[in-house]
């Protein structure tokens, strides 16, 4: 019995490729250009994803699928949206203009449904593995009980296949038991520059299966199929089977009588085969030979739906980019666009009258009203908005914080996780924290004690049950709190995505911590930057930072991390020096990942909370004495809003010394020793950098728009710091990321810090090889403001 819907999604099918060609079109040729540069657009990648993109949206997927567009599809997403009714035909005519559809599926700039932002090739496709991975982590913890499970797809670009955060994440996959993974690989056999290696396709097979996943290929298309079963027809079967990428790029580009002549001379007179050619024309031979399984909706619903199990499953589909349009198979085509000419022609072919290129319904001969009933009966749009709301997790007003007299800031993370850990509290019970192999080593041993290990089958602690001591419990079970992944910190920054939108992707509030190695942050910066630009909600602890980790030495003192912090997009940055300010970013931050208001930015700080976001905390394993103090609720307030004073200057100061982090000691004993000679001497604590300069840009900004008494925080604290003073300041990282503080004012500055790759020895070995010891830190105050320092150099030594 034939399928009922194979009419409508055929020719929703071209219109979707005309609409997505057309807008491309419409951007780079109707739309005015101030700046002359090229728009773009990429038509043949779109259009190679058409049939299945069509197939998928408006026939296979169901509400809780979840999608990640390959991102040069993206033209096609928005036409698929458009004739859903999520996409408005303004913002396709502003395609890759300002605040129209976007260049690539953007969770957080686009107004459609999209599920996974992508642009940066290979992410979108692993954040497909672990959001199912979260999927399964919600539905162990028996939450989102009234939301069905549902598949988590990727639409691959073959070339994308060369990205390798995607292998990483394929072993971590297997590594977790994954499920209910679709990766939809679009074999169109170009890539940027060139046509890719033949047999690729064999290695993909032989890739995936060695990871446990399915393996469906979808070759050929039913048309195919149909001639392979004439006579003559398995020697056509062949020829295709064993045609090299290029050449059948190249054929495919140059149409049917091409295809005719190289078969004929190919196969030769072979009497059934050539019959077969023959009483083809050459329009039918060409919609023959281009009619892979890719294309072909009879055979893609017929793969798709027959999947009735949850095991992961890859989909070699055999694709031609550019199908159905003029270059369709040229190997330059990837970043070539239709000529007006050639638009024109493909726009009769369509049916599409001059006028009416945006019509909905325009050129199709099935009756709108059947169409617009055929759009309302999809499975995947019938419950409208697909992204969910979550309720936010209750934060106490203070976190347990421990007290010792001497700790780092990174043990202190530890004990104030563990005593959260031993609580029973709403807040305890959403924390999910994740490492790169490095749990232990990130203190987030007592945590994982108390919570256990996340794994969807119960796995005891063999050490335990064989009664050898042991100072970690590694039990997993289906309730466990902490999934610990292999040592790759691509996949640590996706996991991190994943978990950070489980309220919207699947109604559940999680509070993820991630932690690794702060040096190793450059290892996983992209996918950091593809989980801020999701909006995605998570705490990154980055410990041991900086030069402090002396005897490492090299690459793993980490040098620019602040700079990070300073510049990322929805990541506010911190680097406490004590451990009772971490504990009071600790407990803001819990609230802050849980904001998505539009609330005015405060006119206390300038910073606009109200939105939140993610947070960084770079923190140490150097012990520093602890200051005892109660933490009154001003000075609390200045811990989050980035600086405070802890030694505020008099009238008469000539030098202020300001300090982020770990160096804190030496900048105590540098104004400790000045203070001998010198009157009214500074000392500014600075917890986050980053805040500080946002806060003062945007004050700056304010100030523009004509809001005269804006005031950031900085500003208010440097206010009455006379303008002669001079200003040390000093961090075990680099000095740019304190030297601005000098603008805000117009201060004399002397900023210290690291700016090459550190050595190995002793802390004090180098903090004096770097200059950020208490000698250095007084020598640059010399420099700036001359005193009279012989007698606390010499008390130096």
């Amino acid at each position: 019995m034939a399928d009922s819907r194979l009419a409508y999604l055929a020719a929703l099918e071209r219109k979707i490729l005309w609409l997505s060609s057309w807008t491309i079109h419409n951007a780079n040729h109707l739309r005015a250009h101030e700046d002359g540069l090229k728009i773009g657009g990429h038509q043949a990648s779109s259009a190679s994803l058409s049939t299945i993109m069509t197939a998928l949206y408006l026939a296979v997927l169901k509400p809780e699928d979840r999608v990640a567009v390959k991102p040069h599809a993206s033209p096609v997403f928005h036409a698929i949206q458009y004739l859903l009714g999520h996409q408005t035909r303004e913002k396709l005519e502003n395609f890759r203009g300002y605040k129209g559809a976007q260049s690539y599926p953007s969770r957080t700039k686009d107004v459609d449904d999209v599920d996974f932002s992508t642009g940066s090739v290979g992410l979108g496709v692993a954040q497909t593995l672990f959001a199912s991975l979260v999927q399964d982590y919600v539905k162990a913890h028996d939450w989102a009980k009234d939301h069905r499970e549902g598949r988590m797809i990727a639409l691959v670009g073959d070339a994308e296949m060369d990205e390798g955060n995607i292998f990483e994440a394929l072993l971590e996959g297997w590594k977790q038991g994954l499920r209910n993974t679709w990766w939809i690989i679009d074999y169109n056999r170009q890539s940027l520059d060139a046509v890719v290696r033949e047999g690729l396709y064999s290695r993909f097979e032989a890739l995936f299966r060695s990871f446990g996943w399915d393996v469906v290929v979808l070759k050929h298309g039913s048309l195919m199929e149909a001639a392979f079963r004439e006579p003559g027809g398995d020697k056509l079967r062949t020829w295709i089977d064993t045609c090299p990428n290029q050449l059948y790029s190249a054929l495919t580009f140059q149409g049917g009588a091409a295809w005719r002549k190289r078969l004929l001379d190919d196969l030769g007179d072979q009497g059934a085969v050539t019959r077969l050619i023959e009483k083809r024309s050459d329009e039918e031979l060409a919609r023959l030979m281009s009619n892979l399984g890719g294309h072909d909706l009879p055979n893609l619903l017929k793969a798709f739906e027959s999947i009735d199990h949850d095991r992961p499953t890859v989909f070699i589909a055999y694709t031609i980019k550019g199908f159905g349009l003029p270059l369709a198979g040229h190997k330059d085509n990837h970043a070539g666009l239709l000529t007006p000419t050639q638009m024109e022609g493909f726009r009769k072919a369509s049916k599409v009258r001059a006028g009416h290129e945006w019509d909905k319904f325009e050129g199709l001969e099935i009756p709108a009203p059947d169409v617009e009933r055929f759009l309302a009966s999809v499975p995947f749009n019938v419950r409208g908005t697909r992204r969910h709301q979550a309720a936010r997790v209750p934060v106490p007003e203070t976190l347990v914080t421990p007290q010792q007299p001497s700790m780092s800031t990174q043990q202190g993370f530890g004990l104030i996780l563990h005593e959260l850990a031993r609580s029973d509290t709403a807040l305890a019970d959403r924390i999910v924290t994740t490492a790169p192999d490095v749990t232990v080593s990130t203190n987030l041993g007592a945590w994982v004690n108390r919570r256990g290990l996340f794994a969807r089958n119960e796995m005891k602690d063999l050490f335990k049950s064989e009664r050898i001591p042991s100072t970690f419990t590694w039990d997993f079970g289906p309730k466990g709190q902490h999934i610990e992944l292999g040592i790759a910190e691509m996949n640590l920054f996706i996991l991190l995505s994943a978990l950070g939108l489980s309220h919207s992707l699947f109604g559940e509030r999680i509070l993820p911590i991630g932690t690794l190695y702060d040096p190793f942050i450059a290892r996983g910066l992209d996918a950091l930057n593809y989980a801020c630009y999701q909006d995605a909600r998570f705490i990154v602890a980055a410990t041991p930072s900086g030069v402090t980790l002396a005897p490492e030495g090299g690459a793993h003192q980490s040098i620019g991390t602040p700079l990070i912090g300073l510049a990322q997009d929805g990541l506010a940055s911190f680097e406490p020096a004590f451990v009772d300010e971490l504990s009071v970013i600790l407990r803001w931050a819990f609230d802050y990942m849980q904001r998505d208001g539009e609330g005015e930015a405060s006119e206390r700080s300038w910073l606009r909370d109200e939105t939140g976001g993610s947070v960084y905390l770079r923190l140490s394993t150097l012990a520093l004495d602890q200051p005892q103090r109660n933490l009154t609720p001003e000075l609390t307030e200045e811990i989050v809003d980035g600086a405070y004073w802890m030694r505020k200057p008099g009238p008469n100061a000539q030098v202020i010394i300001a300090y982020t982090g770990v160096v804190a000691p030496e900048a105590i004993k540098a104004v400790g020793l000045m203070a001998e000679d010198r009157r009214d001497v500074g000392l500014l604590a600075i917890t986050s950098a980053d805040r500080l300069n946002a806060g003062w840009t945007a004050a700056q900004r304010a100030r523009e728009r004509g809001l005269v008494h804006a005031r950031s925080h900085i500003e208010r604290l440097l206010a009455d710091v006379p303008p002669h003073c001079g200003l040390v300041t000093v961090i075990d990282g680099h000095p740019a990321t304190l030297a601005w503080l000098g603008s805000v004012m117009g201060h004399r500055t002397r900023s210290l810090g690291v700016e090459h790759f550190g050595q190995t020895g002793t802390v004090q070995d180098l903090y004096r090889h770097f200059g950020i010891d208490a000698q250095g830190i007084i020598a640059a105050a010399e420099m700036i403001a001359p005193g009279r320092p012989i007698r606390y150099l010499k008390a130096l030594g």
